[in-house]
């Protein structure tokens, strides 16, 4: 049997609030995470409301980047495990308090300690409070750190379970239902900020997330195209599996610029664009289309714009970052590794053929006359025709980057 020296704890998140179907949530959990780890040696498993993943020092690496992003979990670390008698607690505590004061060195001062301890298995002596008191003996009596349990640098946790778990340090995870659990979503993908944070706020919610983009050669540019590549990769990390669907449009638009008022060229491609994500949701087998839009961030995100927009499309269309500001935005992508792609100075093709004065406020009865008029249904589908599907697969980035190893999944 293979040996697991290494030991990854990660507290559940809002699953634990599901009742009868929790355990359907914690299985698509453990799913997930196994195919994050399948090239690399490991193990993964739920226990009494603890994710635990094993591995060796080799595969840390490749464990400790799928808990970052494993959708699901509240906070992760690294753990000591230990046999369940006070003597071997002890020992790991102050082992790990000594890490810790050491590891502190090089950035604040770990002056203070406190020990927060929970009993799980009642048949160990100590109840939560004695064991808190006695662990924390040895660090306290040769002044490795002083107790503070109201503002201490450093907390240490300890956990007895089927085994006892010392950790401290615990790192934030990215919350949400785990990926799977919320059906499938089509996510419209630009080269900017918004959509990839709209795509990574709807994983959240356990959606998994293929990608549209329209690509209107030769007016975007070959870079812009890759910067989108680039960012449905960013989204995979997340999603673990994402299809990015790449559309043909410099027809539509061309036919766009041709037929329709200036003013309204930017909002009758948004409605083409609609109906082509439309035909890719319905063979994809997606539930809803997933946009960056704001409200009032731009002249076609006004009620009255995206009301048309909506009215174009034929499935349910989810605006997640429709309440946030810019500064928000752009803090999520430098959390989740979009941001520096989003900036990269490639335009896509709504900025390029945007006009110079948008209608702010735009009837849907006006917008709709003004797409027949178009008569672009047969362009759009000709372009949907040509559509280029391309796969990204975080499975893919962690064989390649750190092994390829069998997973045991035991």
């Amino acid at each position: 049997m293979a040996s697991y020296p290494v030991t990854y704890l990660a507290k559940l998140g809002e699953l634990t609030l599901k009742g009868g179907n929790r355990k359907e949530f914690e299985q698509q959990l453990v799913q997930n995470a196994r195919l994050y780890l399948e090239s690399v040696s490991a193990r993964v498993q739920i226990r009494t409301g603890r994710l635990y993943i094993e591995g060796t020092e080799e595969s840390s690496a490749a464990i400790e980047y799928t808990l970052k992003r494993l959708i699901g979990i509240t906070g992760w670390a690294r753990a000591r495990v230990t046999e369940k008698n006070i003597s071997s607690i002890k020992e790991a505590v102050f082992q790990e308090a000594r890490e810790a004061a050491d590891r502190g060195a090089a950035s604040k001062e770990v002056k203070s300690f406190k020990i927060e301890a929970r009993r799980s298995d009642k048949t160990f002596p100590l109840n939560s409070y004695e064991l808190a008191a006695e662990a924390a003996e040895p660090v306290y009596e040769q002044k490795l750190l002083a107790v503070d349990v109201h503002n201490p640098d450093l907390v240490i946790r300890v956990e007895v379970r089927e085994q006892c778990y010392v950790y401290s340090d615990g790192i934030r995870a990215c919350r949400g239902l785990p990926v799977g659990t919320g059906g499938k979503g089509l996510l419209l993908l630009s080269g900017g900020l918004d959509s990839p944070v709209a795509g990574y706020r709807m994983a959240r919610r356990g959606m998994k997330i293929d990608c549209v983009y329209f690509h209107a050669y030769p007016y975007t540019s070959a870079e812009a195209r890759k910067k989108v590549e680039d960012l449905a990769a960013v989204i995979s990390g997340y999603s673990i599996n994402t299809r990015l669907n790449i559309i043909p449009f410099t027809p539509v638009q061309m036919r766009i610029r041709e037929r329709a008022p200036e003013a309204f060229t930017t909002l009758l491609l948004r409605m083409c664009m609609m109906k082509a994500a439309s035909m890719t949701a319905e063979r994809i087998g997606a539930k809803c289309l997933i946009t960056g839009e704001s409200l009032g961030q731009v002249a076609s995100q006004t009620v009255e714009n995206m009301a048309v927009t909506e009215a174009a499309s034929e499935y349910p269309l989810l605006r997640p970052l429709v309440g946030l500001d810019k500064e928000e935005i752009i803090l999520t992508a430098k959390e989740i590794g979009s941001y520096d792609i989003s900036i990269l100075p490639y335009e896509d093709c709504c900025v390029l053929f945007s006009p110079r004065h948008p209608v702010l406020r735009a009837s849907v009865e006006e917008a709709m006359e003004l797409y027949r008029a178009l008569e672009a249904e047969e362009l759009i589908a000709e372009a949907f025709a040509q559509r280029e599907v391309m796969r990204f697969s975080v499975r893919d980035y962690v064989a390649d980057t750190w092994g390829r190893e069998p997973l045991n999944k035991s």
